[in-house]
């Protein structure tokens, strides 16, 4: 069972729904829809890169043409049932065109403001953050993602 932890809002989602379709000690690809119905996109795969503390989500919409690529940067623990996965809140979205955009970099202030998260967690997001820009950008999105997923 995979659990996703967010800080804001506060909440553990259980992610029964995701089928999982690999997993070793090193990373998880699943493949799953939308929590709640959204006309921009339907589906997706993700995949879990545990090493490195990020998951890159390749999101698709309802004629399973890409529409992004999504980087959470994320802590994780193994539990007694599974894994659960940290949001630790800053993001990068990679369109079809090539465009890059950080977001959310806010909530981190907001977050150690309201002590939901502790500075280390913030600095870890920050230098996570950092190392994966450096990889999109010597990789470029399909191909980190592909390298990523290619055993699968």
């Amino acid at each position: 069972m995979l659990y996703r932890k967010r800080f804001i809002p506060e909440e553990v989602v259980p992610l029964k729904d995701d089928e999982i379709l690999f997993a070793d000690e090193t990373k998880i690809i699943t493949k799953w829809k939308t929590l709640k119905p959204r006309p921009d996109f339907a589906w997706g795969i993700s995949c879990y890169d545990l090493q490195n503390s990020y998951k890159i989500s390749r999101f698709l919409d309802h004629n399973n043409h890409l529409v992004y690529y999504y980087c959470d940067i994320i802590e994780w623990e193994k539990t007694e049932d599974g894994y659960l996965f940290s949001d630790l809140l800053a993001d990068v979205i990679i369109y079809p065109n090539g465009v890059v955009r950080v977001v959310d970099l806010a909530e981190i202030a907001d977050a150690l403001d309201e002590k939901k998260i502790t500075e280390a967690q913030a600095k870890k997001a920050l230098r996570i953050l950092d190392g994966l820009l450096r990889r999109i950008e010597s990789e470029g999105a399909e191909m980190l993602f592909g390298s990523l997923v290619k055993e699968q």
